[in-house]
């Protein structure tokens, strides 16, 4: 079950701006908030009651009370970044590391065994993996290209570039997967080849920080990551731990129990050790 915080960042980008004002707040100090009033939530967010009431609505909760519940029990899990100081650099390291940790355990909480089976099975039986991401984000896909490559799956990425992206994506079939990553879900590019490998007839795999993004609801499958990050206390995310942690757990999960797949590694290895000090 996807926790309230996970669901206050997911939903950032897209709520009004008397709903971001709830949310800064929530996020920035979930704990207090258990123990606020109605009221007190609204003043420190200089909006009305009435607001906060739409605002817990429009995260599908039956009001202030719920919210409060969710909220408490998620208590011991919600880090903000938001909190660090100029001052303190152990204490904001502190910080960093509950963040990150709490990231990478929502991000592996959220995936059903149902959906991993289908994308494991989609990645093993595909001719070529095409993988694709672009800005902060592109790092992602690289490491991910990397990884399948080395452990036997023919996996290409465009370097980062939409357009040979997409021109890629044109030469390719119905035998051939499409591996997206996007924190937003939002890339207009990205948008544009999931809709060319449809129609090509290929399976498409989508990597997001939102079940209801363009680009989630484009995909055949749907692997929903947990940023609790965001730059200037703004809505946009920057962090790619949450998508680099499901990179990650894809890889260890091909390679488990598989001796073949686990000898190519060690063959690759060799060949490239004496590039090594």
């Amino acid at each position: 079950m996807t926790k309230i915080i996970d669901t206050i960042y997911s939903k950032l980008a897209t709520m009004s701006a008397s709903d971001q004002k709830i949310a800064q707040v929530i996020l920035k100090q979930p704990e207090q908030v258990v123990n606020y009033t109605i009221s007190k939530l609204a003043t420190e967010a200089e909006v009305s009651d009435a607001s906060v009431t739409r605002f817990c609505h429009n995260l599908n909760l039956t009001g202030f009370h719920d919210l409060k519940i969710q909220l408490a029990q998620n208590a011991t899990e919600s880090v903000s970044l938001q909190n660090m100081s100029r001052d303190d650099a152990s204490a904001n390291l502190e910080l960093i590391e509950k963040n990150k940790v709490a990231e990478i355990k929502a991000t592996l909480e959220n995936v059903t065994e149902a959906k991993l089976d289908r994308v494991l099975r989609l990645l093993t039986e595909s001719r070529i993996v095409q993988v694709s991401a672009e800005g902060d984000t592109y790092p992602v896909a690289a490491d991910a290209v990397y990884k399948f490559n080395q452990i036997g799956l023919l996996a290409i990425d465009s370097g980062g570039t939409i357009e040979t992206a997409i021109a890629q994506t044109m030469n390719l079939s119905k035998k051939d997967c499409l591996l997206v990553i996007s924190n937003s879900g939002e890339a207009a590019g990205i948008i544009k080849q999931i809709k060319v490998a449809k129609q090509k007839g290929m399976p498409v795999i989508a990597i997001t920080n939102r079940d209801d993004s363009p680009i989630a609801l484009l995909a055949d499958v749907h692997l929903k990551t947990a940023v609790r990050q965001t730059v200037m206390q703004s809505q946009y995310y920057f962090s790619r731990v949450a998508s680099m942690t499901m990179i990650e757990a894809l890889y260890l999960l091909l390679i488990a129990g598989d001796a073949g797949r686990v000898e190519h590694i060690k063959e690759h290895e060799a060949i490239i050790s004496n590039q090594k000090i």
